[in-house]
């Protein structure tokens, strides 16, 4: 059977739709709903609970709501029977470039609502090969085999590529069309796997999924698994860190697979721009007519608010408020032990340049954070000598298809069990 042709538009995307309009209404109407109950409070009149109004205006705001949801829930079931007939509106099955990127924006801005609320937008987490799905799952005699795609390239050696927020795992490849898997499976005869997941999920959650599908992974690849080697970019790197961490508590296999893990621009304690939407929440807060507006800037995803300070554990956040203005007290972390690990930053300057380096750097990330340095000595990452590299006159998503960059990634995973640091 021939594989269709991606598709920019399936018809489960209307009832995706149809569920986050009707989602986005109701927030919208209670942000209205909020700035009138002000409004009525300052001129002395009787208002509703926090953020309500009384009345035909409370009557009035809550039909909407109503309206908005049984629209949403008439589109669905009336969509839903036909469905099944389209066998490209299975999520199996790809979609363009385009609509995986825009899909891959949409998870990492409100992923988590999307999950929560049961989207068909909201992204799995997956391993991909050569652009398709690819799970090893064990037969009922013990024996392993794959879905989705050539056992016959399997080897002994496996590099996995973690895309970072709002991205994909199609936007490791340049316009030319190759990547940095071409270079290392071409040079080092190492199989590549891509991973995709929503990238609005807490970073500890992603961590511990990613540990559990990297164990199901070591216990049935096709050939005895020696070693693994993982690049991850941004976000990506420290749902690497997060789930090492969780899969050494639980005493699982796989880090012991482990033997290289490359960063590239991943934001180690946090990036700036997350900070400075914190300090907006907090400006917006401040005043009886502008609080209202708060709620907007609230509904940026959980895997953001975690890029504030770099959060990898769930006692990081749970039972907080993520939008809440404070100090980082997040746990002490390491990089991960028996582990060779390698750090690339990245800076839009064409030289050394201190302003640069401590404001935007990358266009995202700091150069200090993206090398795991700290004011605090406790929290600065140990990279060993030779294991860091600057990437001049590059911005964040420049690190994905960069020569430079590749080419010391390559001389990196070149090196023998002797470098471990």
């Amino acid at each position: 059977m021939t594989k269709p042709p991606p598709a920019h538009f399936r018809l489960s995307d209307l009832r995706a739709l149809a569920r986050l309009a009707a989602d986005g209404t109701a927030e919208v109407s209670e942000i209205a709903e909020a700035l009138h109950a002000s409004i009525l409070s300052t001129m002395g009149l009787a208002r509703g609970p926090r953020g309500r109004t009384r009345g035909l205006t409370g009557f009035v705001y809550a039909a909407v709501r109503r309206v908005a949801r049984r629209v949403s829930l008439g589109v669905e079931r009336g969509l839903s029977p036909f469905e099944r007939f389209f066998g490209r509106d299975l999520p199996s099955h790809d979609g363009t470039f385009e609509r995986e990127a825009l899909v891959a924006a949409l998870n990492g801005v409100v992923g988590d609502h999307l999950a929560a609320s049961q989207n068909p937008l909201a992204t799995p987490m997956t391993f991909r090969h050569r652009g398709q799905k690819f799970s090893v799952r064990p037969f009922a005699d013990g024996s392993s085999g794959s879905n989705g795609s050539d056992d016959s390239d399997a080897q002994r050696r496996v590099v996995l590529f973690i895309h970072g927020l709002c991205m994909n795992d199609l936007q490791w490849r340049g316009a030319d069309g190759d990547s940095y898997a071409d270079d290392l499976e071409r040079s080092l005869g190492i199989t590549p796997l891509f991973l995709r997941y929503n990238t609005g999920l807490h970073i500890s959650q992603n961590g511990a999924l990613l540990s559990r599908q990297l164990e199901e992974l070591v216990g049935h690849w096709p050939v005895p698994l020696e070693e693994l080697a993982i690049i991850a970019h941004s976000m990506g790197g420290l749902v690497v860190r997060s789930a090492f961490a969780q899969a050494r508590r639980e005493g699982l296999r796989w880090p012991d697979r482990l033997k290289k893990l490359v960063f590239l621009g991943t934001p180690h304690h946090g990036a700036p721009l997350e900070r400075g939407g914190n300090w907006i929440d907090v400006v917006l807060a401040a005043t009886r007519f502008s609080a209202p507006f708060a709620k907007l800037g609230k509904l940026r995803s959980a895997g953001i608010t975690d890029l504030r300070f770099g959060l990898l554990n769930d006692e990081d956040w749970r039972g907080r408020d993520r939008f809440e203005h404070k100090a980082d007290d997040r746990e002490i972390s390491r990089l991960p032990e028996g582990v060779a690990c390698f750090a690339v930053a990245a800076t839009t300057a064409r030289e050394r340049n201190r302003l640069v380096e401590h404001t935007l750097g990358d266009g995202l990330v700091p150069l200090a954070s993206a090398l795991g340095e700290h004011a605090d000595s406790r929290r600065t990452l140990a990279f060993s000598a030779g294991s860091t590299w600057i990437a001049y006159g590059t911005n964040h998503l420049g690190m994905l298809h960069s020569p430079e960059i590749s080419q010391r990634i390559l001389g990196w995973l070149k090196l023998g069990p002797t470098n471990l640091g």
